[in-house]
């Protein structure tokens, strides 16, 4: 599925059509290319006092290395010129507040696109993808779940369940254990996926939870590399 980032928008103001054009997005969902990214972030000092507290209790937790393990992943395989597009196009946060006790949350536009939280002293995440992509038949229809394509990209089938959260042609794919978490965000079909959805909702515009964005996460997202102001 490759996501219409065209309709009802100017390209060149709005989304990651600022950025990258159709074809370098496509290239890149489907693995093809590697994007050149900034060399350096742009960064509000004041922002990045604001959650250091909650970064150091977070590494208070039992889960503290995988949960940072998980995000180097997925900022490095699941979102496109990270640097560039820092909290305008996506942020983390940091213990938020919002229902459901998440360690930490990953959003684009209005939308949620990845959580992880406490399971025990080990980890399970929330994946937000379109549901059209793990239907057997490439529709709409919760009849059609593939869940034997779930469970080729898990250890184990006991570690994948899903649920369908309010929204059309979003599917939310919940997934126990660091063994588990790493083999989806490895597995072809599912990086693909997440690629698509991430896509689908950075081009929507402006991140509208700048405001949570915790930068001392962010620095492991992208390989520990600390921004200047």
């Amino acid at each position: 599925m490759v996501p219409d980032v065209s309709a009802n928008r100017r390209p060149s103001t709005t989304g990651l059509c600022r950025f990258l054009d159709l074809e370098q997005q496509r290239d890149w969902m489907q693995g093809k290319t590697i994007l050149r990214d900034a060399d350096e972030r742009c960064e509000s000092l004041e922002l990045r006092l604001k959650y250091i507290a909650r970064f150091e209790k977070l590494l208070r937790r039992p889960q503290a290395q995988e949960v940072l393990e998980i995000l180097g992943r997925y900022g490095r395989d699941c979102i496109p010129i990270p640097r560039r597009t820092e909290r305008h196009y996506w942020s983390v946060s940091c213990l938020p507040s919002t229902p459901g006790k998440a360690l930490v949350r990953v959003n684009a536009s209005w939308m949620e696109l990845f959580s992880l939280y406490a399971d025990g002293e080990g980890i399970r995440a929330l994946f937000l993808v379109h549901l059209s992509d793990f239907t057997k038949d490439h529709s709409l229809d919760p009849g059609q779940v593939d869940e034997a394509l779930l469970e080729r990209c898990v250890m184990t089938p006991e570690d994948v369940s899903y649920v369908f959260p309010r929204g059309e042609d979003i599917f939310g794919i919940k997934i126990r254990g660091f063994s588990s978490i790493g083999k989806f965000l490895a597995a072809r079909d599912a990086l693909q996926a997440i690629r698509v959805f991430n896509l689908t909702h950075m081009n929507r515009g402006r991140n509208a939870y700048q405001a949570s964005h915790c930068y001392s996460l962010a620095d492991h997202m992208m390989g520990g590399h600390v921004g200047r102001l």
